[in-house]
């Protein structure tokens, strides 16, 4: 993997729903790593995957609602846990779930995830990661066979085990994210949970009772029925990664499939939903 990577500076305005719907956009290119800024966002891409046509067709920035400006530099070696750090909060869930880094305090939270990524990551993943920890906190998940499907960091396979379910089964096309999420499950002490390196292709023959899916709209519509198809009677479904105005094509595919929506949750235009079969 290249050494050398692109730096993307973003300044936008206004910042809170610019950073977001930017970092989902780039997400779907080769970008790999985000930190947020005082005036926006800075994005990250190895050079070796790098053009100069690589913000073509990103629609944020020929839109009217925002205005967005921005500079790019070369940079090498980038220390991504250094520029984690600088930038990562805790994540707080209504009190009964820390997710937090090793140098931030310990919390009183019935669920204490310790995570240290390799790559950082912008605040539209504390959004969907937050309200899929909602969804997770509300399920009796004692003994469900589980799949994080696109699990990143593992903090929702992570939260899954603390909470009784197994065995778990842990995806990401990423290898980065792949690497990680191991690095984590052993650090949250985790029997239960085992990685995979891949794609939706890996589902084939298999069967679950929970699977939690925060990737984005288009990847979950393109892989929707292969999670229909490994999902068991009276399984449930959590969808997340997607804005409030994706929910009508989410729910279409769901509902054409045998789905039943169960219950919505929104935080800054991002939305989760759950359903069930």
């Amino acid at each position: 993997m290249s050494n050398i990577y692109i730096g993307y500076h973003f300044t936008i305005e206004p910042k809170e729903l610019g950073s977001e719907i930017l970092i989902a956009e780039l997400g779907e290119r080769a970008f790999e790593s985000f930190t947020e800024t005082e005036t926006g966002i800075s994005a990250f891409v190895q050079k070796d995957l790098w053009d100069e046509t690589i913000l073509e067709d990103i629609h944020i920035l020929q839109s009217e609602e925002f205005t967005i400006d921005y500079t790019f530099e070369e940079i090498e070696q980038v220390n991504w846990n250094e520029e984690w750090e600088k930038n990562f909060e805790a994540i707080d869930v209504d009190g009964n779930c820390h997710v937090r880094a090793p140098f931030h305090p310990k919390t009183d939270a019935e669920f204490d995830i310790v995570i240290e990524p390799k790559m950082s990551f912008g605040t539209g993943h504390h959004e969907t990661t937050h309200m899929m920890i909602q969804h997770l906190l509300e399920i009796d998940v004692t003994g469900m066979k589980t799949l994080d499907m696109g699990c990143g960091t593992a903090i929702l396979a992570i939260l899954a085990e603390m909470k009784g379910a197994q065995p778990i089964d842990a995806i990401d096309i990423d290898n980065w994210c792949y690497l990680n999420s191991i690095e984590n499950a052993q650090r949250n002490n985790c029997k239960h949970i085992t990685v995979y390196e891949g794609e939706a292709a890996l589902l084939e023959g298999k069967k679950y009772d929970l699977i939690i899916a925060n990737i984005n709209r288009n990847i979950l519509l393109n892989d929707m029925q292969s999670y229909v198809d490994s999902l068991n009677p009276n399984g449930t479904l959590l969808l997340s990664g997607f804005y409030q105005e994706d929910i009508p094509f989410i729910d279409a595919s769901c509902t054409e499939k045998g789905l039943t929506y169960v219950k919505k949750f929104e935080r800054n235009n991002w939305v989760s939903l759950k359903y069930v079969n």
